[in-house]
C-alpha cells in the first residue's frame, strides 16, 4: 500500500485544551475509570486532537489503543475496538460467536488488560457517532469501573450527527453524571487564531484582508482553513465562496487516476482494503499506487496498515452530491462485485453496496446473513437493523416476508425495542400466512411485560392459554411464565395457582426449562405466602432437577430463588449465604462465573449485610466484581456492594455505584427499581437532603404496584425517617407526603396476616420501625415504639435496624428525662454495634446524641448527662436539637464545610441553621452566637 505522506499543519490555538484534556484523562476515579468526549462540528480539529493526546500520552508510558468507527449504521458489533487490538495483535482470531455475550465482553477486557500490562491504557475512539450499540454499551460498561482495567477513554463525536432519537445522545446524557467524565466541545478558531495558522502554513506574507477573507469563508474551521491557506500560498486566490466549491475545483485538479481513487474511496466504506479499491478502480497495481501517492500528496486520502480513507468525510458528502446517479450504481456495483471475489465476503459491507446500486434481491441475502451473524454475537441491535433492512428490501406479497418479520419482531424485543416489536408482530399477525393464534398472543405478551404493560401482558398470556391453537408445549411455557410475571409483581396466590398449573402440565410437555421456573415460582409464592416448610421443599425440589439437568440457566434459576428466599423474606440469612455460595460455586465451574454466580455471591453480600458482617461481605463483593459482570448481573452486584458502601460512610463511592445502576438498567421491576430508590433515599439523608430523600421515596411509591410487603416496609420506613430528620433540622415535613406513607403502613398491618409466619415477623418489624418514625415525626419522644423495635430486630438476628432503635429509644428517653439509665445503656450498646460493622456514619450520629446529652460512652467513664431546657432557662431553649449541635460546632471555630463533614449534612444545609440560630438568638455574627453558646454552657 502506498503510505501517507506529508504532516499535519501546525497546531494552532489548542494548547489549553490539548493540557486539559491529557490532565482528564489521567485523573481517573475512584473506579479506576475516566472519559473524555470531544464534540464539535466536522472539521473543528477533533481527530487531530485525538492524535496529539495519543501521541503525547504514549511518550509519557501509557499504552494507547486507537480505532475508528464504521461511517455505516448497520456496522459489527464492536468493530473500533477489534480494529485497536489488531494494532497489537495483527493475527488476532475471530472470536468465538457462539460463546455469548458476557463471554465477549470478558474476551475484549482480556484482551484489552493483555495490551495494558502493568500500565494505564488510553482508548482511543474516532467518529464515536457512528458506534455500532455493542461498542456503546461496552463504553458504559468499562466505564461504570466493571472491566478491572485502569482505563481512559478519548473519543471524538461528529456534533451535527447528534440529532432527534440518536441513540449516543442517551449515552451520553448517562455518562455525563460520572465525575470521572468531561465532555468537551471543540469551537473553531477565532479571528487571530486563524491568521496565525494561515501564515504558519502559506509561509507568512499574506495580506490581512487575505486572512480575513479566509476566517470568513471558513468560519474557524480549521480543516477548511488550512484548504484555503494552501490555496493562497499556491496562488489560487480566486475561488467560490462555499466549501462546496473549493473542494471541487482542488478534486478537478488531480491527475485522471488520483480523481477515480479519491471518487472510488468516498464511495466505500472506510477503511477501503487495497486489493478492493484495485478492482473497484480497474487500475493496474504500479498505475493505483502513483494515483493513491498523488491523492495522498493533495491531503485527499490517508493511508494506514488497514486500508484508505478520505482524510476528512466532507468530502464524500460533496462529491456524493456531485456524481451522477448512474455513475454511483455503477461504482457501488463494482464494489459488491469486488467484495464477492475477494474470497472473504463481509457482510456489511456487501450488503450496503448493492442496496447502493439498486439490487435488492442481491442485497438481501448478505444483509439476512448479517443479521445472522450479529444475533450470535448477542448484539441485538445490530440485527434488528439487519432484519429491517431486510424487509426493506422486500414486497409486501414476497413469501419471505414473514419470517423476517418474525425475526425483526424478536430482535426488536431483545434489545429493548419494545413498541417496534408490538409493531412487528402486528404487522406479522395480519399476514395470511401469520404463525397460529397462540404463539402470537404468547409472544405480544413477553414483549409486552419486557415494556412494563403487565397487566395487558397478564391478559395475553390469558389469551394465549384459551387459544384454540395453543400446543401443549406453548401452553406449560405461557403459564410457567406468567407464574414468574406474577411473581415479580407480588401477587403471590396468583403466581401459586399459575405455577400449579403449569406443573400439572409440564410432565410430558414442558421443558427443564419450563419446569424448573415453575417450580420456583411455586415454592416462593407457597413459602412467602402460607407454608414456608412446603415451599422450601418445592424449591429444594427444583434445584434437585436442576443438578440433574447440569444446564446452567436451570441451575442459576433453582439457586437463585431458594438463596434470595431465604436470606430475604425466611429471614434465615446465614443458610441463604451458604446456599449461595454453593450454588455460586457450583455454577463457576459451568463457565457461569459472570453471570449467575455474580448474583448468587450479591445475595451471599446482602445476607452478610444484614446479619452485620460487613468486613465479610465486603470481600465477597469485591471477588464478585473481579468477575466484571454487565448488565441485571451488574445491577444487582452494584446495588448490594451501594448498601455496604452507604454504611461505611463512603458516600462518594455509594453515588458513584448508583449513578453506574442508573447507567445499566435499562427499565427493570420492583426487585431493582424499589432497592435503588431505597438507597437513594438513604444515601440523601445522610447528606442532609431531605428533599431528596422524600423525593426518591415518593417515587417508589407512586410507580411500583408492588405488593411486597417486604419492600415496601423498607422503603416506607427510609420515607418516614426522611420525614423526621428533616423535622429534627428545622426543615418542613411534608403532610401529603406523610400522609401517604401513613396509608403504606396500614395497608401492611392489614395485609400481614396473609404472610407466611416468617414473613410476617420482618414485615412486623418494618412496622414497628414506622410506628416509631411516626411518634418521632410527631414529636412524641415516645422511646416506648423503640424499645419494641429493637427487640423486634434483635430476634431476627439484624443487628443495624435493632442499633438504630436503640439509637432513637435513648435519645427519645433522654430528651424527657426518664429512664435514664436504660438509655445510657441502649446507646452504648448501640454505639457497640456500629464500631463493630464499621458503620462510621451512624457511629458518628451516635456520638453526636452522647455528646448533645453529655453521655459517656466508655464503660470506664462516668455518664453525664446534659441539663436540657427546663424551668431555668439557659437562652437556647428556642433552638431544635440539630440546630444546638450546630451552634457547638461554630463555637469551636468551625467551618461550614467543616460543620457538614462533621454531622453528616451539606454545607448549604448548614448555612440554613446558621442562618436560623442567628434570627432565634438575635445576633448577627458567629462571634456573638458562641458567646451566647459559652455563657449558656
Amino acid at each position: 500500500m502506498a503510505s501517507e505522506e506529508g504532516d499535519d499543519g501546525p497546531l494552532v490555538g489548542r494548547a489549553d485544551t490539548l493540557a486539559g484534556v491529557q490532565s482528564d484523562l489521567r485523573n481517573v476515579g475512584a473506579g479506576g475509570t475516566a472519559a473524555v468526549f470531544v464534540t464539535g462540528e466536522s472539521g473543528v480539529g477533533k481527530s487531530r486532537l485525538l492524535r496529539e493526546t495519543a501521541r503525547a500520552m504514549n511518550a509519557a508510558g501509557v499504552a494507547v489503543l486507537s480505532g475508528t468507527c464504521l461511517d455505516i449504521g448497520d456496522a459489527s458489533p464492536l468493530h473500533p475496538v477489534l480494529q485497536a487490538l489488531r494494532q497489537y495483535q495483527p493475527d488476532l482470531e475471530q472470536w468465538d460467536q457462539t460463546a455469548g455475550a458476557d463471554a465477549l465482553l470478558e474476551r475484549v477486557s482480556r484482551e484489552l488488560r493483555a495490551v495494558a500490562g502493568d500500565k494505564h491504557l488510553l482508548l482511543v475512539l474516532d467518529d464515536l457517532q457512528w458506534a455500532d450499540r455493542s461498542t456503546r454499551q461496552l463504553l458504559l460498561y468499562l466505564l461504570a469501573g466493571l472491566g478491572g482495567i485502569r482505563l481512559s477513554v478519548l473519543a471524538a463525536v461528529r456534533a451535527e450527527a447528534l440529532h432527534g432519537a440518536h441513540p449516543l445522545r442517551r449515552v451520553l446524557a448517562e455518562l455525563r453524571r460520572l465525575r470521572s467524565v468531561k465532555v468537551v466541545d471543540l469551537a473553531p478558531l477565532d479571528r487571530e487564531q486563524t491568521l496565525e495558522l494561515v501564515n504558519a502554513i502559506a509561509g507568512g506574507g499574506i495580506e490581512p484582508e487575505d486572512s480575513d477573507r479566509v476566517f470568513k469563508r471558513s468560519g474557524g474551521n480549521p480543516f477548511v482553513v488550512e484548504e484555503l491557506a494552501r490555496d493562497l500560498r499556491d496562488g489560487r486566490v480566486e475561488l467560490s465562496d462555499t466549501l462546496r466549491e473549493i473542494f471541487l475545483s482542488r478534486v478537478d485538479e488531480l491527475p485522471p487516476n488520483a480523481y477515480a481513487v479519491v471518487h472510488a474511496v468516498a464511495a466505500g466504506v472506510e477503511p477501503v482494503d487495497h486489493a478492493i479499491l484495485a478492482r473497484v478502480t480497474k487500475l493496474a497495481e504500479g498505475e493505483l499506487i502513483e494515483a493513491i501517492r498523488s491523492a495522498v500528496a493533495h491531503r485527499f486520502v490517508a493511508s494506514a496498515p488497514e486500508g484508505y480513507r478520505l482524510r476528512h468525510r466532507l468530502v464524500a458528502e460533496i462529491l456524493e452530491a456531485e456524481v451522477l446517479p448512474a455513475e454511483a450504481t455503477a461504482l457501488h456495483r463494482r464494489y459488491a462485485e469486488a467484495l464477492e471475489s475477494s474470497g472473504t465476503v463481509d457482510h456489511a459491507r456487501l450488503a450496503h453496496h448493492w442496496q447502493r446500486a439498486g439490487e435488492p434481491a442481491r442485497a438481501l441475502p448478505s444483509v439476512v446473513a448479517a443479521a445472522r451473524s450479529a444475533e450470535k454475537l448477542y448484539g441485538f441491535t445490530e440485527a434488528h437493523r439487519y432484519w429491517s433492512l431486510a424487509l426493506s428490501l422486500t414486497t409486501e406479497d414476497a413469501p419471505e416476508r414473514t419470517e423476517l418479520l418474525a425475526h425483526a419482531a424478536e430482535s426488536a424485543h431483545m434489545c429493548g425495542e419494545h413498541q417496534r416489536a408490538l409493531t412487528s408482530l402486528a404487522e406479522l399477525a395480519g399476514r395470511p400466512d401469520a404463525p397460529g393464534e397462540g404463539e402470537l398472543h404468547l409472544r405480544r405478551a413477553r414483549y409486552l411485560a419486557a415494556a412494563g404493560r403487565s397487566a395487558t401482558a397478564e391478559t395475553e398470556y390469558e389469551l394465549a392459554l384459551q387459544a384454540p391453537d395453543c400446543t401443549p408445549e406453548q401452553r406449560v411455557s405461557a403459564a410457567a411464565n406468567l407464574a414468574e410475571l406474577l411473581l415479580h409483581l407480588g401477587r403471590y396466590a396468583d403466581a401459586n395457582a399459575r405455577a400449579t398449573e403449569a406443573l400439572g402440565q409440564a410432565a410430558g410437555n414442558g421443558s427443564t426449562r419450563d419446569l424448573v421456573r415453575a417450580s420456583a415460582a411455586l415454592g416462593f409464592s407457597s413459602a412467602f405466602r402460607e407454608d414456608p416448610d412446603a415451599g422450601l421443599a418445592v424449591i429444594r425440589h427444583a434445584v434437585d432437577i436442576a443438578e440433574r439437568s447440569g444446564h446452567p440457566d436451570d441451575l442459576g434459576v433453582a439457586y437463585l430463588h431458594l438463596a434470595e428466599l431465604l436470606t430475604g423474606p425466611l429471614n434465615s440469612p446465614e443458610e441463604g449465604i451458604l446456599v449461595a455460595r454453593r450454588g455460586a460455586e457450583r455454577l463457576a465451574s459451568l463457565g457461569a462465573g459472570r453471570t449467575y454466580q455474580t448474583r448468587l455471591l450479591a445475595i451471599a453480600g446482602n445476607g452478610l449485610f444484614r446479619i452485620g458482617q460487613w468486613a465479610e461481605a465486603d470481600q465477597v463483593l469485591e471477588a464478585a466484581m473481579a468477575y466484571r459482570p454487565s448488565g441485571a448481573d451488574a445491577v444487582e452486584l452494584l446495588l448490594a456492594r451501594c448498601r455496604l458502601w452507604v454504611g461505611f460512610g463512603d458516600m462518594e463511592a455509594a453515588e458513584r455505584d448508583l449513578d453506574a445502576v442508573a447507567t445499566l438498567l435499562a427499565g427493570g421491576g420492583a426487585r431493582h427499581v424499589l432497592p435503588m430508590l431505597t438507597l437513594r433515599a438513604g444515601l440523601a439523608m445522610w447528606l442532609g437532603r431531605h428533599a431528596q430523600a422524600r423525593a426518591a421515596v415518593q417515587r417508589g411509591l407512586t410507580e411500583t404496584r408492588s405488593d411486597d410487603l417486604v419492600l415496601l416496609g423498607v422503603l416506607a420506613w427510609h420515607g418516614l425517617r426522611a420525614e423526621a430528620e428533616a423535622r429534627s433540622a428545622g426543615e418542613p415535613v411534608d403532610p401529603g407526603a406523610l400522609r401517604r406513607l401513613k396509608t403504606v403502613v396500614g395497608r401492611m398491618a392489614e395485609g400481614v396476616g396473609n404472610a407466611a409466619a416468617p414473613v410476617r415477623a420482618v414485615i412486623d418489624g418494618y412496622i414497628d420501625l414506622c410506628n416509631a418514625e411516626i411518634s418521632r415525626v410527631e414529636d412524641r419522644n415516645d422511646p416506648e415504639p423503640w424499645v419494641r423495635a429493637a427487640v423486634a430486630w434483635d430476634r431476627r438476628n439484624q443487628p443495624y435496624p435493632a442499633a438504630y432503635a436503640r439509637l432513637r429509644r435513648a435519645e427519645a428517653a433522654l430528651t424527657r428525662k426518664n429512664r435514664k439509665t436504660a438509655a445510657v445503656l441502649a446507646l452504648r450498646e448501640a454505639y457497640a454495634t456500629a464500631t463493630a460493622m464499621g458503620a462510621r456514619p451512624f457511629a458518628a450520629e451516635i456520638v453526636s446524641t452522647a455528646q448533645r446529652f453529655r453521655v459517656a460512652l466508655a464503660d470506664d467513664a462516668d455518664t453525664v448527662e446534659m441539663e436540657m431546657p427546663g424551668a431555668e432557662d439557659d437562652g437556647l431553649s428556642v433552638l431544635t436539637q440539630r440546630e444546638r449541635e450546630v451552634l457547638a460546632a461554630v463555637a469551636e471555630g468551625l467551618t461550614n464545610r467543616e460543620i457538614g463533614e462533621r454531622l453528616f449534612i451539606s454545607e448549604r444545609t448548614v448555612g440554613v441553621h446558621v442562618g436560623h440560630i442567628f434570627d432565634k438568638l438575635q445576633v448577627r455574627t458567629r462571634v456573638q452566637a458562641s458567646r451566647v453558646f459559652l455563657t449558656a454552657a
